[in-house]
């Protein structure tokens, strides 16, 4: 009897995908249109958006009344192709009755990366941790007008990480911060779990290059935090003199999405000011600094913490920032096809690693922008 009872439920564990993709094929469609802008595409897996996408997709959102997004065709920028090849689709071509009837068409607009595509990166795909000469990226003044326009017919307009920066030139970034209220530093940042040169290879040979201009020698070992503005200018703050902690965490105050209230965020991520009077700060990177870390953030005038999210939302119109490279996470876009899937999230990333964007994703990501679009959806529908 025993035996039998255990062999039904083997029968319906191994069962139980099937039905997950069924109940999910069974979901109804829901139409929101997302005009999604990534300018940084190397290959059609689409890194930096595959998140934003995952999403879309398992909750069935659809671009139009029957089709659901795909990762490598459905959004405006930089679109990889074989041997060194590539189309550029980018708002750069559309006339302004163009960008007036995408912004009539679209619910919301998502730039996910407007860093772009480099030579080095490109064609050489050696050496890339050296500047180079750039292909394509940087925010557009089209890609300003149709934010400018979905924010006077009330609609949704998210941003994150690298949206302003460079290549991005100082008068479209002056028109967004005008626009939505916040403001850049100039410094970007990101943790690394070795600043030894010989350990990780990940760290950017224009980094070190940058902080060895500024009259220093790289000489760390440890984890840390590498700072870098768009002076060409570089603050290294390392583990054990400058951070008792490495890693950077992101403590959220509005738990209205259900997100954990402290978490860590490993990877880049920008030096953001806000104007609290217009946009909500729902969440703040802070950093486990000594008082020598301390000091040395104040002596080359960064803030000691910062916006991570910042949302604005009047019933005018609904605007979000991330300053965080948010929809970058190595996750698997087939999991979206099932549902519940969020219930076996545990089994997909390192619950011991602080550094897992895979657990970023599931823990933070997720529940945050679903949430989001989960409100908005509502508010058009009403």
């Amino acid at each position: 009897m025993k035996k039998k009872i255990w062999i039904t439920i083997l029968i319906l564990l191994l069962l139980l995908p099937l039905w997950m993709w069924i109940a999910w094929g069974l979901t109804p469609k829901k139409k929101l249109v997302v005009a999604i802008i990534d300018k940084t595409v190397l290959t059609t897996a689409g890194q930096e958006h595959i998140s934003l996408t995952w999403i879309l997709n398992h909750e069935r959102y659809t671009k139009n009344k029957h089709d659901l997004y795909s990762v490598s065709h459905d959004y405006f920028g930089f679109f990889p192709k074989d041997n060194e090849k590539y189309r550029i689709k980018g708002l750069e071509r559309f006339s302004p009755e163009q960008i007036k009837q995408l912004s009539n068409d679209a619910d919301a607009i998502y730039i996910t990366d407007a860093y772009g595509i480099y030579r080095n990166e490109w064609y050489a795909k050696t050496n890339v941790g050296e500047r180079s000469g750039i292909i394509y990226g940087g925010l557009s003044q089209q890609d300003v007008e149709l934010m400018q326009q979905m924010k006077a017919k009330h609609k949704l307009i998210l941003a994150e990480f690298n949206t302003i920066g460079s290549p991005t030139s100082g008068d479209m970034r002056q028109q967004f911060e005008q626009l939505f209220s916040l403001h850049w530093t100039g410094w970007t940042a990101r943790y690394f779990e070795s600043l030894d040169t010989i350990i990780n290879t990940e760290i950017p040979r224009w980094l070190i290059n940058d902080y060895i201009r500024g009259g220093h020698k790289w000489t760390f070992k440890n984890a840390g935090i590498a700072f870098v503005n768009d002076k060409d200018e570089a603050v290294i703050l390392e583990l054990g003199k400058h951070l008792s902690q490495a890693i950077p965490k992101i403590v959220t105050g509005d738990n209205s999405y259900g997100l954990p209230h402290i978490l860590h965020y490993p990877f880049w991520f920008d030096v953001t000011v806000t104007d609290t009077a217009v946009n909500k700060v729902l969440a703040t990177f802070v950093l486990n600094l000594t008082d020598s870390g301390k000091k040395e953030l104040i002596q080359n005038n960064i803030p000691i913490s910062f916006p991570a999210v910042q949302m604005h939302n009047d019933g005018q119109y609904v605007f979000a920032y991330f300053s965080g490279d948010f929809s970058d996470n190595p996750i698997k876009f087939t999991s979206s096809y099932f549902k519940g899937i969020g219930l076996f999230s545990f089994s997909f990333y390192n619950h011991f690693d602080k550094a897992d964007r895979a657990g970023f994703f599931w823990r933070y990501y997720r529940p945050l922008l679903s949430g989001i679009l989960q409100d908005y959806y509502k508010s058009i529908k009403k």
